[in-house]
């Protein structure tokens, strides 16, 4: 057996198939870079994929068949097409050997980074603004973010996620 990705040195980052779109946003919210571009051309997927040295995940069988990944000059990992994401995830973290990591920007995988009230009280709804006090910002997309209500969901998905490592 292989020791896990992070052990030997490397961050993985991953390109997700059309189809999994919703598992690039939980493996953000895991801490991981995961790429996702609707509509994708397979060719494209896995040159895109060999370019920015991804993991390239896909349910899509035809895929693992091309020339670059059959041999070995993409990573891939076939991922089941029909188990929910959260399973989905879950399967991916662990086949990898993956820990669960800070959360990055689920909406582009950027790295959030706390910042002042001050600097987004422009950004932020009043009361939001009002009932938190940590912000951060994501470094790609410059969205702001804060523990709301919704903040409570996803930590209790990362919860699950995290138990079933």
């Amino acid at each position: 057996m292989t020791a896990p990705i992070e052990s030997r040195g490397a961050t993985p980052r991953f390109f997700c198939d059309a189809m999994l779109g919703g598992l690039a946003r939980w493996l953000r919210a895991s801490g991981y870079e995961a790429s996702f571009e609707h509509g994708i051309a397979d060719a494209t997927l896995v040159e895109r994929s060999r370019e920015r040295g991804a993991i390239l995940l896909s349910s899509d069988s035809p895929l693992f068949e091309r020339r670059p990944v059959r041999l070995g000059e993409v990573r891939a990992l076939f991922v089941p097409r029909h188990a929910p994401v959260l399973d989905q995830t879950v399967f991916v973290l662990r086949t990898l050997g993956l820990p669960l990591r800070a959360p990055r920007c689920m909406r582009c995988g950027g790295e959030l980074g706390e910042v002042a009230r001050e600097l987004v009280a422009a950004e932020v709804p009043p009361r939001s603004l009002g009932a938190y006090d940590l912000f951060y910002r994501c470094a790609s997309c410059r969205r702001v973010f804060w523990h709301g209500t919704h903040w409570d969901r996803i930590e209790a998905t990362r919860a699950t996620i995290a138990a079933q490592l």
